[in-house]
């Protein structure tokens, strides 16, 4: 499954998941995780990154994750980030050219969010707070402001 099918998958959803169920959770676990993987490669990240992004995810469950061998559950927490970061995603792709959207996460952004770093690094040491806000600002462009 590709970014773009989660998204449309996400989207077709009337109803928000509640990520405090456990079985919404169970059921949203892989296409978040295959979403990420395809994510991870488009935007370079290391499993350093990677692992601070999307939070509580250890180098190791990482590890198997991409190689399909791990059958946990993504928390709220880090269903919430990779939902963030699917957002951010679409809204590049949507704003810039394919290059551009897939290094825009690198590139130093003198943006009052940004101060002059790179949005990758603003989003990792700010946790969720930040992705949202990123992700926010990203809309705020897709819609002209």
């Amino acid at each position: 499954m590709t970014v773009a099918d989660a998204v449309r998958d996400a989207a077709a959803t009337a109803v928000p998941a509640n990520l405090a169920d456990n079985t919404s959770r169970q059921r949203l676990t892989p296409a978040a995780i295959s979403g990420v993987i395809r994510l991870a490669e488009l935007w370079r990240l290391t499993n350093t990154e990677v692992c601070s992004l999307i939070g509580d995810v250890s180098e190791r469950s990482w590890f198997r994750m991409k190689k399909g061998a791990w059958d946990g559950t993504l928390s709220q927490d880090s269903l919430t980030r990779i939902s963030a970061l699917v957002g951010i995603f679409k809204g590049l792709r949507l704003l810039f050219s394919e290059q551009l959207a897939d290094e825009w996460i690198r590139l130093p952004n003198k943006g009052p969010l940004y101060g002059g770093r790179r949005p990758i690094d603003v989003m990792i040491e700010g946790g969720i707070p930040k992705l949202l806000q990123v992700r926010q600002h990203i809309d705020a462009l897709r819609g002209g402001l």
